[in-house]
């Protein structure tokens, strides 16, 4: 059990997607081997606990993301004996280790499915969600998140399954309670060989509307509105807290629909999680740029929501997304410092994406052999049908999540030393310059906040308040003692606090240049300033 239950307050996690990570055995493909050699590397980096992406058994139509056996490790990545080991040499390092919890949907491989499937009376059809349908006509006209009707036809018992993702992904019935008490004994079982929590992945899809509930309007969820934090989902919700604090897990939730007012009644201290990913920061623009003002404008609401209640969980980059440094950065090592400051001191857990910490970009696509999630490929076929192959690939990839899967760059040798033969995926080809032996610069200081976060309560705990809201670019907030300065642009911000600062004693600890604080200051592109506020005696600062 947690000895201190917010302990979490003053983590930093570290996500690893396995199959890019490290490649112990050759093969091109990344495994649990591989994550155990790199991590000293983690170690020197300072994170506290490690979520590792999907490596369960499963047909990979969706990353991982559809598991065929909820017990087996996919033998591209090892099996469970590796995976014990990974968990004893971690826990030697005081790392805790999460992993996805899958359980909105299995993969159409899943035994349970492939049972299910033979006839409407038998025992597994239940686990499932199907109704009546012809080949022509569904039971609604919802929409999936992959695009097409959230159902498919299956002509052996002439009813349709449901599936909120791709149709190789059936939707599991949660009103059932038996499906229900195979999937807490499958928890349990994980958490009993030593896992120490979970990632909820799409935890909030879990429960649905009744089949005719009809789109009453395309804002708020627009047409996923039937399976986005529908009412109910909280019955199942509780029963999962009760697993996951009989064991004390650390648990972190993408809950896709719970909308930051609600969010305090999911993570605060009798609340179903210990943190939330929030997804409403990653705004784009038409040319798949992100939207710094509408950016920022999320993250202080979500700070602002979870100020007396709850906590969130801090991000840039995922697996799901485009590099931050390309997609609110504009690619220099400058826009990723000032991006990491202006997210790493919130109020909240951050994670960090492997090869965040070095810089590692989007990867220029020149061709759909280099594609590989399966939906952008269908997507890309789709649009050959009226754009020209240049075009067609521009539109999937400039969102495309193939830019966060790229090997992992350690060095400028064959393959970034990610494998000793051809990478599954190619490697990004600035690696001889982008790694981790090469680009040391934005680790030290990944390094620094870090330090910061775990020495200072006020970075920790403490509250935080916010100046310049309005600003297209400044993002300034203050932690108690600490005061953080970003400019996330590339132009001048020019500020004026409304009150006079310079009495207050406060000294550059960290910046981009040195300057003293001051009620008026101009930030230049992309400058990012700490300062504390300290005793006389106190000195020092750092750039970085």
């Amino acid at each position: 059990m947690k000895n201190d239950k917010n302990y979490f307050h003053r983590f930093v996690g570290y996500q690893i997607y396995p199959k890019s990570f490290r490649d112990s055995n050759g093969d091109g493909v990344g495994d649990v081997l591989g994550i155990i050699e790199k991590l000293p590397y983690l170690k020197k980096l300072g994170v506290d606990f490690l979520w590792l992406n999907p490596i369960y058994k499963s047909p990979q139509i969706d990353g991982g993301y559809d598991i065929s056996d909820y017990f087996a490790i996919d033998e591209m990545f090892g099996n469970l004996d590796e995976l014990k080991r990974l968990f004893k040499e971690a826990h030697k390092l005081n790392f805790k280790i999460i992993m996805d919890l899958v359980v909105n949907h299995t993969s159409d491989q899943h035994p349970w499915f492939l049972a299910s499937k033979k006839s409407k009376d038998n025992p597994y059809r239940n686990f499932y969600l199907w109704e009546d349908a012809t080949a022509n006509q569904m039971p609604n006209d919802w929409i999936s998140f992959f695009g097409g009707s959230t159902w498919t036809f299956d002509k052996t018992t002439n009813q349709a399954y449901f599936h909120v993702f791709a149709k190789e992904q059936p939707d599991l019935n949660w009103k059932n309670p038996e499906l229900r008490a195979e999937i807490y004994k499958m928890i349990r079982w994980w958490l009993e060989l030593g896992l120490d929590g979970f990632r909820l992945d799409a935890i909030s899809h879990i429960q649905k509307k009744s089949w005719d509930f009809k789109i009453k309007s395309w804002r708020a969820n627009g047409p996923w509105q039937p399976f986005m934090n529908v009412t109910g989902i909280e019955d199942y919700m509780k029963e999962l807290k009760d697993i996951f604090n009989e064991y004390g897990a650390l648990t972190v939730g993408e809950a896709s629909g719970v909308l930051s007012s609600d969010a305090p009644n999911w993570t605060d201290e009798n609340g179903y999680i210990d943190m939330i990913f929030e997804l409403e920061q990653n705004v784009r623009r038409p040319d798949g740029s992100g939207d710094i003002y509408k950016f920022k404008q999320a993250l202080i609401r979500w700070q602002k929501a979870q100020l007396e209640r709850g906590w969130n969980a801090l991000y840039l980059d995922n697996h799901d997304q485009p590099r931050s440094i390309d997609i609110f950065g504009d690619g220099s090592e400058i826009s990723g410092k000032a991006l990491a400051v202006a997210y790493m001191l919130l109020r909240g857990t951050p994670f960090i994406y492997q090869g965040q910490e070095i810089g590692m970009t989007n990867f220029p696509f020149e061709s759909f052999t280099q594609l590989r999630t399966i939906e952008n490929i269908r997507h890309y076929k789709d649009l050959l049908k009226d754009l020209p192959e240049t075009e067609a690939l521009k539109n999937v990839t400039i969102n495309a999540r193939d830019h966060a899967r790229t090997p992992m760059q350690w060095d400028k040798t064959e393959n970034s030393g990610f494998s000793k033969n051809m990478p599954w995926m190619e490697v990004n080809p600035n690696y001889e310059t982008i790694n981790v032996v090469e680009n040391t610069s934005i680790f030290k200081l990944y390094q620094w906040l870090i330090k910061l976060r775990h020495d200072e309560f006020s970075i920790s705990d403490g509250l935080i308040k916010f100046y310049f809201e309005k600003h297209r670019t400044a993002f300034v907030y203050e932690r108690n003692d600490f005061l953080i300065l970003t400019n996330l642009g590339k132009t001048k911000a020019n500020l004026k606090f409304d009150f006079k600062i310079e009495g207050k004693n406060y000294q550059q600890i960290l910046g981009s240049k040195k300057c003293e604080l001051s009620s008026k200051m101009t930030l230049e592109g992309w400058e990012y300033q700490v300062f504390k506020k300290i005793s006389q005696e106190e000195n020092g600062n750092e750039t970085n």
